[in-house]
């Protein structure tokens, strides 16, 4: 075994996860940008997360914070899923999806292989809160592949399901009839 694995197995036995980093290197294409993700959450039988072009110090404080979530409180997030309370006035939308050309968690599928890995992304938007499949986000500027297309409840608005009625009762018809 590697130092780099033995030193990442003490991690995640310490803390239930580690984070590793990838930094484009000259010879990755001009377009490549860093990403960062965990590995030891799928021991628990949870998604290892992924997160790409933002500084490591950020993305790691980014991962640490959700993997906490995940490992010590049993978060779970479904694909589609905004989170608000991890960066100051901005949501992160979290997609479920599998390891990409450009987001590529070497370690974590050496370590669990591809059948068990499930992977989920955090993906940030810009300062003028658009995310990469939005128009106008600025792609170029602050470029983010993505493990999947996102849902199209995340490109769309939906109307309610259910008003609030009179006196705070919700109204409408639910599975099995009107709502109580």
């Amino acid at each position: 075994m590697s130092d780099f694995f033995r030193d990442q197995t003490e991690i995640i036995q310490r803390f239930g996860w580690a984070v590793v980093h990838v930094l484009p290197s000259d010879e990755d294409p001009a377009d490549a940008v860093p990403f960062a993700y965990t590995v030891g959450l799928t021991a628990a039988a949870r998604p290892e997360l992924i997160i790409a072009g933002l500084p490591p110090d950020l993305a790691h404080q980014l991962l640490n914070e959700v993997a906490a979530r995940v490992h010590e409180e049993g978060a779970r997030f479904r694909h589609g899923r905004r989170v608000a309370d991890l960066i100051v006035d901005q949501e992160v939308v979290v997609l479920t999806g599998a390891p990409t050309a450009d987001l590529w968690p070497g370690a974590a599928l050496a370590r669990y292989g591809r059948e068990r890995l499930q992977l989920q992304q955090l993906v940030w938007p810009d300062p003028e809160d658009r995310f990469p499949w939005q128009e106008d986000y600025p792609a170029v500027e602050y470029r983010q592949p993505l493990i999947d297309a996102p849902s199209a409840e995340l490109v769309r608005c939906h109307a309610p399901r259910r008003l609030a009625g009179p006196r705070g009762r919700r109204t409408g018809t639910g599975r099995g009839g009107p709502t109580p």
